[in-house]
């Protein structure tokens, strides 16, 4: 009596797994999904703005009238770490663009917020300004040096992508 109902339950077994595996291969072919969508979302993050410009030492930069479609996925300020402003996006093309700014010693916070990006020596107009064009491995960098702080705008996007938000930087 013993060996017929052993027998019973490892046949029930097996049908149980056939029965659990036909659903879930129903619910995988039938129930849409798109292996191509983008995970992040994107944030709000005008309260933080406005808290870091009535906060920073130094005029807070944003974007305004960006063209297309960038996404931003990040935000924060740190006061204790000297007054540390970072904004980050996806851009268009869905890589990644930082928007830096500091009041700390610029050639260290550069280095470290730009993935040890080194300073080309070369220099780039956008939108009137020159911007300092540094090159690394991981990120490339445009960096301006205004009174008292540094801006940086980096990130794995193209030259011309970290060019295009530098052009859109408003501080106030």
């Amino acid at each position: 009596m013993a060996s017929k109902r052993g027998k019973q339950t490892v046949r029930d077994m097996f049908l149980s797994m056939a029965v659990i595996s036909a659903v879930a291969g129903s619910a995988y072919i039938f129930i849409p999904h798109d292996e191509n969508a983008n995970p992040v979302k994107a944030i709000d993050y005008r309260v933080e703005l406005l808290t870091a410009r009535r906060a920073a030492p130094y005029p807070v930069a944003a974007p305004d009238g960006l063209v297309g479609d960038w996404k931003p996925t990040s935000v924060s300020y740190s006061r204790a770490q000297g007054n540390s402003w970072h904004l980050g996006f996806l851009d268009p093309d869905g890589k990644y663009v930082a928007v830096e700014q500091s009041t700390s010693p610029a050639k260290k916070y550069v280095t470290e917020v730009s993935q040890d990006a080194r300073d080309t020596g070369r220099t780039r107009q956008v939108a009137g300004e020159d911007w300092q064009h540094w090159k690394g491995d991981k990120y490339d960098a445009l960096v301006r040096l205004d009174k008292g702080s540094t801006t940086v705008v980096t990130g794995s996007a193209s030259t011309e992508r970290l060019a295009e938000m530098a052009a859109a930087l408003k501080g106030s």
